[in-house]
C-alpha cells in the first residue's frame, strides 16, 4: 500500500518561492505520469505541471499560467517529486496535489493528501 505524503506548503509573500515535496512511502512501479494539480476557492481543479513518460524518455508539461516560473523535478532515489515555485502570485494559492499514475501493468492512481499554498502580503 503505498502512499503519497505531500509537505512544503504555506504562507508566502508576493514574489517568494517554495519548494513542494511529495514522497512515496515505496517504490511505484512503471510510472507513465507524474504531476502537480491544484484547485483554488470557487474554481476547478487544474494540471499545474507534469511529467509524462514515454517510449523513448519523458516529457515535461506546464499551464500556461506558471510557465517559466515552475519547474517539476523528480530524485527517483528519494522516491520523491518536487514542484519548485518561483515568483509567486496570489493567484496561485491552491490547495496543490502530488498525482502518480498508471494507464496498466498494473493500473494505479495515487494522490498525495494536499498541502496548502497561500500567496499574500
Amino acid at each position: 500500500q503505498v502512499q503519497l505524503v505531500e509537505s512544503g506548503g504555506g504562507l508566502v509573500q508576493p514574489g517568494g518561492s517554495l519548494r513542494l515535496s511529495c514522497a512515496a512511502s515505496g517504490t511505484i512501479v512503471n510510472i507513465n505520469f507524474m504531476g502537480w494539480y491544484r484547485q483554488a476557492p470557487g474554481k476547478q481543479r487544474e494540471l499545474v505541471a507534469a511529467i509524462t513518460s514515454g517510449t523513448s524518455g519523458g516529457t515535461t508539461n506546464y499551464a500556461d499560467s506558471v510557465k517559466g516560473r515552475f519547474t517539476i523535478s523528480r530524485d527517483n532515489a528519494k522516491n520523491t517529486v518536487y514542484l519548485q515555485m518561483n515568483s509567486l502570485d496570489p493567484e496561485d494559492t491552491a490547495v496543490y496535489y502530488c498525482n502518480v499514475r498508471n494507464g496498466a501493468s498494473p493500473a494505479y492512481n495515487l494522490w498525495g493528501q494536499g498541502t496548502q499554498v497561500t500567496v499574500s502580503s
